[in-house]
């Protein structure tokens, strides 16, 4: 049984019959007490995928909101050895032994369609739609030995998987749901599940090169002690190994923001000191498993193909190639000229303070509060700041571009002498850029959590918007030897990306 938050508030009673889950919603939830009757609605049957997940499902989706699993355990039916046939005559007697609910749960259907029972307000399918008529049912418990008078479900609030209410998975879901994909891709995992200690000490073990075995990949890998970032105060300089590691724990973070996505590389094969080489397409050594896509719009006579990041693996085999910058498309290959972000990047200039960088950034913040969209936030791991804000699927790159010029525009104009454009005299060009033109297809900001080219190997670390104010903020505060401390203790901000599909507003 899953408490799911959508449009409205209800309980889904899932029984497991002939490899599918049959369910109901359940306004006012389950009951113990063997007075108490419960208003149920049959609802779709749900894949089996779908019966521990626990997350959010995003706005815009069928069934949005958050999911809990409130109950979990096994069942048989009573007085019958085909529940199929049972449910389909409209009566279902079931002996539950779940962590909450025991005893034996009777599942009647009403006669017409009618609502009445326990004044629950009428039932509700997962996104919140009223129950199609001819689909009520009533709930209720037998008066067995397992049954408790007065019992109320709301009494009985926590998660049995993780012990979490619905408002802190709300907060921080493991995982995220997605109603429009075949049931085996649908869940998204979320929270950081990076190489496990088995993994890492593999990596230990080996000497300068050797194969790793790795998220079920067997990777070789080369030049494990050689150094890539050189040191930065007292720490020791960054070598491949201390890289690999990195990208091996925070993989699975990255993931879903690379996964469908072209991926162009900034490749420095001797270290960040020296020239970085941009691969915008996959490298011909790269490994056959490695997800591939091919750009239907290239050039007569030319061929672009490019990597697509759909397993951390993927992301490890491109670090130990040298790649120390990992930068995705904002479209998605299925429809590569229709952006899913739009992108602001604060850029600072040779004359512009820190400071002044974070006041850009904090009139940005007020924008988007006052426009009411999700907005993420990033320290760049060099100088700047950068903000993506994610958008429903509709929008051309031209449309996305003018939309974020307009508001750069705006924002730029309350402190005009911090600012420049490209087209201004090259007096203005040590200030601010507040760059727009990177809404476009093939241009591309970092990713989230991707190292950066100097030393003691910082990362662009998404931020909250209040961390503006700290005066301990710095944008390259983080390295890879702190960043998945900080993931571990703050947890991943950019998840708003994920399930935040929105429309941007008319800007006046």
């Amino acid at each position: 049984m899953q408490h799911h938050r959508a449009t409205s508030d209800h309980y889904d009673l899932r029984f497991e019959v002939d490899g599918v889950l049959v369910s109901w919603a359940v306004p006012k939830g389950p009951t113990m007490d063997p007075k108490a009757r419960r208003s149920a609605f049959k609802v779709e049957d749900h894949p089996m995928e779908y019966f521990d997940f626990e997350g959010v499902i995003p706005r815009g989706q069928y069934g949005a909101g958050d999911v809990v699993v409130w109950d979990v355990g096994t069942w048989e039916p009573h007085g019958t050895d085909d529940p199929a046939a049972a449910i389909a005559a409209g009566s279902l007697h079931a002996d539950v032994s779940g962590h909450k609910l025991k005893g034996r749960l009777v599942l009647v259907r009403r006669g017409g369609g009618g609502r009445g029972g326990d004044g629950g307000g009428g039932g509700s399918e997962p996104d919140g739609r009223e129950a199609e008529t001819g689909n009520a049912w009533l709930l209720l418990h037998k008066n067995d030995s397992f049954a408790i008078p007065g019992w109320q479900t709301e009494d009985h609030p926590l998660s049995v998987l993780s012990g979490r209410t619905s408002d802190q998975v709300r907060a921080d879901p493991d995982r995220l749901w997605r109603s429009g994909v075949p049931a085996a891709e649908a869940a998204v995992e979320l929270r950081h599940r990076g190489a496990t200690p088995e993994e890492l000490a593999a990596l230990d073990d080996l000497g300068p090169q050797g194969t790793w075995a790795v998220f079920g990949r067997r990777l070789k890998v080369t030049n494990l002690d050689k150094v890539l970032f050189p040191p930065r105060g007292g720490e020791p300089p960054v070598t491949k190994r201390d890289l690999l590691r990195y990208t091996a724990q925070i993989g699975p973070t990255i993931v879903p923001y690379l996964a469908g996505r072209a991926m162009n590389l900034h490749r420095y094969p001797d270290g960040a000191t020296e020239k970085g080489f941009w691969h915008k397409q996959i490298p011909a050594r790269a490994p056959k498993w490695i997800d591939r896509w091919r750009n239907p719009e290239a050039d007569p006579g030319e061929t672009q193909v490019y990597m697509v990041v759909n397993e951390p693996a993927t992301l490890v085999w491109a670090a130990n190639f040298g790649a120390l910058e990992w930068h995705p498309w904002t479209s998605l290959t299925d429809q590569p000229h229709q952006p899913t972000y739009a992108l602001v990047d604060i850029d600072p200039g040779e004359a512009t303070s820190w400071d002044q960088v974070l006041e850009l950034a904090r009139l940005h913040r007020t924008a988007f509060e006052h426009l009411d969209l999700v907005a993420c936030p990033k320290v760049t791991g060099r100088r700047g700041i950068q903000v993506w804000v994610p958008i429903a699927r509709g929008p051309s790159f031209d449309e996305t571009r003018a939309w974020v010029e307009k508001l750069s525009r705006t924002v730029g104009a309350v402190v005009d002498d911090l600012v420049s454009w490209k087209w201004q005299k090259a007096e203005r060009r040590g200030l601010a850029r507040l760059d727009y033109t990177q809404n476009a297809v093939n241009k591309t900001l970092v990713a989230p959590y991707s190292p950066r080219p100097a030393p003691g190997a910082p990362v662009s670390m998404p931020i909250e918007w209040d961390e503006l104010d700290d005066p301990s903020l710095r944008p390259d505060r983080w390295t890879v030897r702190d960043a998945l401390e900080r993931l571990h203790e703050k947890g991943d901000p950019f998840r708003r990306m994920l399930d935040s599909p929105q429309r941007l507003p008319r800007l006046s």
